[in-house]
C-alpha cells in the first residue's frame, strides 16, 4: 500500500511498565526493554508503520526524562518529533497534544493514528492494512476509530468495548458501531464477554481526523480543548516548553477513555486480527520466549531440573540462572535486582514495586 501523507502517528510513550520490572524500569521502562527481537519495543513500534507512515508523521509523546532514550531508539523519526511531557496527565492531554500537533503539520482534515509504544503485534502487514482501511472510514465519516482485539481469553486485566450493527467501511477490513465502553470486568463478567462474541478487547489505540477529536474536546472537555488550540501555534517556537508547562500546570489527569470514549456517540471498531498482545506481564511475556519439553518459557542461560511451567529471564551474560523443583514461578534476574514470584501473583506487581520504591528510592525502580 502507498504511504499516506495525510495520516499522522501519535506513539504515546510515557509508561513506566511496573508490571515488567525489575527488567523494567523507572529511568529505563517498559517500552526500552530489547527482550522481544532484541530491539526496544518502542523501536519496534516505530518499525511496523513502515510503507504506511512517513517518519516525518511520526509524533513521539513521552515524559521530559525519557526523550533522549527515546531519539536514541527511534533514529529515523526527527528529533524535534519526540516530546517529552513536564509531568503525566495521562492519555487524554497526551491525545490532545498529539492532535494539535498534527493539525499543525497537516491541517484540520489531518488524520491521526493514536498508537502505543509497549505492544506487541504479530502480523505487520494486516496491521497496516487495518490502519489504513480506518484512516480512511474516520476521514469519510468524521467518526472516531478504535481497535478492537478479538479476545483470546476471558481476561480481567483489560477493558472490553461492546459492539453493535457492522458499518461499511468500503473495504477488507470489519467495522461496527461501538455501543459501549466496559471497564475492566471480574472473571465471571469476563467469560461472559468472550461467550458474548460482542464485545471486543479496548487495545488503547485511536484514530480520528483533527477536526472529529476537536469537535469532540469541545464538547466534552473544554480545557483540553483550549489547550490544543494554543499549542498548535507554538510547536517550533522557542517559548514551547515554556508553554507546554504552563498549559500542563492547569490540567487535570484524565485518560481518554474517560474524557471522551465513553461519552462520544461516534465510535466505530476496527475488528484487529492482527495479533496483538501487551504483554503487560511476565505471564503473558512467556508467550513470546523458547519452551522446553517442560514448559518452561527461557529467555538467557537457565538450567532447569525436576521444574516446569516457570518462566526465567536471566538479563545477565554469563551468569547462569538454575531453577529446581519448583513450578509456576516468575524468576527475573538483572544487574541489580532479582524477582521470584508465584504466576498467580505476578498481576499484583506493582504493589511490591510500590514497596521497593518506598523502603529503598528510586535508585531500584
Amino acid at each position: 500500500m502507498p504511504e499516506n501523507k495525510n495520516l499522522y502517528a501519535v506513539i504515546m510513550a510515557g509508561g513506566r511498565g511496573e508490571r515488567f520490572w525489575p527488567a523494567s524500569r523507572f529511568s529505563r521502562p517498559k517500552q526500552f526493554v530489547t527482550l522481544f527481537g532484541g530491539k526496544p519495543l518502542l523501536t519496534i513500534a516505530v518499525e511496523r508503520l513502515c510503507g504506511l507512515v512517513p517518519p516525518e508523521n511520526v509524533l513521539v509523546v513521552t515524559s521530559a526524562d525519557l526523550v533522549a532514550l527515546s531519539r536514541e531508539a527511534l533514529p529515523e523519526v526527527p528529533p524535534e518529533n519526540v516530546l517529552g511531557e513536564p509531568f503525566g496527565r495521562d492519555t487524554a492531554a497526551a491525545c490532545a497534544l498529539g492532535t494539535a500537533w498534527a493539525a499543525w503539520k497537516g491541517g484540520d482534515a489531518a488524520t491521526v493514528a493514536v498508537l502505543t509504544a509497549d505492544h506487541l503485534i504479530a502480523r505487520h502487514d494486516v496491521f497496516r492494512q487495518t490502519l489504513a482501511d480506518t484512516a480512511a472510514l474516520v476521514a469519510r465519516d468524521g467518526t472516531i476509530g478504535v481497535m478492537g482485539i478479538v479476545p483470546q481469553f476471558p481476561a480481567t486485566g483489560y477493558g472490553y468495548l461492546e459492539a453493535g450493527a457492522p458499518v461499511d467501511g468500503g473495504s477488507s477490513t470489519a467495522f461496527m458501531a461501538v455501543k459501549r465502553f466496559v471497564e475492566k470486568p471480574d472473571e465471571a463478567t469476563a467469560k461472559q464477554y468472550v461467550a458474548s462474541g460482542r464485545h471486543f478487547w479496548n487495545s488503547g489505540m485511536f484514530l480520528w481526523s483533527v477536526a472529529t477529536f476537536m469537535d469532540a474536546l469541545k464538547a466534552f472537555r473544554p480545557p483540553l480543548f483550549e489547550m490544543a488550540g494554543r499549542m498548535r501555534g507554538k510547536f517550533g517556537a522557542p517559548d514551547f516548553d515554556a508553554a507546554l508547562l504552563a498549559e500542563y500546570e492547569k490540567l487535570d489527569k484524565i485518560s481518554v477513555d474517560y474524557a471522551i470514549m465513553e461519552k462520544a456517540r461516534n465510535l466505530v471498531a476496527a475488528r484487529g486480527d492482527f495479533g496483538w498482545d501487551d504483554v503487560g506481564t511476565w505471564v503473558s511475556a512467556a508467550d513470546h520466549f523458547e519452551k522446553d519439553g517442560d514448559g518452561n518459557a527461557v529467555h538467557g542461560a537457565c538450567e532447569f531440573l525436576k521444574a516446569a511451567g516457570n518462566t526465567v529471564v536471566n538479563d545477565v551474560p554469563g551468569h547462569l540462572v538454575a531453577v529446581m523443583g519448583v513450578e509456576d514461578l516468575v524468576v527475573v534476574h538483572t544487574p541489580d535486582a532479582t524477582l521470584v514470584c508465584a504466576k498467580r501473583s505476578a498481576q499484583d506487581l506493582k504493589e511490591l514495586v510500590r514497596q521497593v520504591a518506598d523502603r529503598r528510592g528510586k535508585t531500584h525502580i
